[in-house]
């Protein structure tokens, strides 16, 4: 599931990725909250937003780097 996810993320322009990684981290900045007032069920939620908050900032970076800076 992983490399189909990731696969999706790589034909995402920067614009999108960036937009992308905006939302998962207000999700992440959510959860978190949560969690801190005892209302979050799904602890693993937490987890799962990191890696793919990591996984797209990576994309992004690879694709900057590509063009070069710009």
């Amino acid at each position: 599931m992983a490399t189909k996810k990731s696969n999706e993320l790589k034909n995402l322009t920067k614009d999108e990725l960036t937009t992308r990684i905006r939302d998962v981290q207000a999700k992440l900045f959510d959860g978190k909250m949560k969690k801190v007032t005892g209302q979050l069920s799904d602890t693993a939620s937490l987890w799962k937003a990191r890696k793919e908050l990591a996984r797209m900032k990576a994309l992004l970076g690879a694709k900057t780097a590509s063009a070069g800076g710009k």
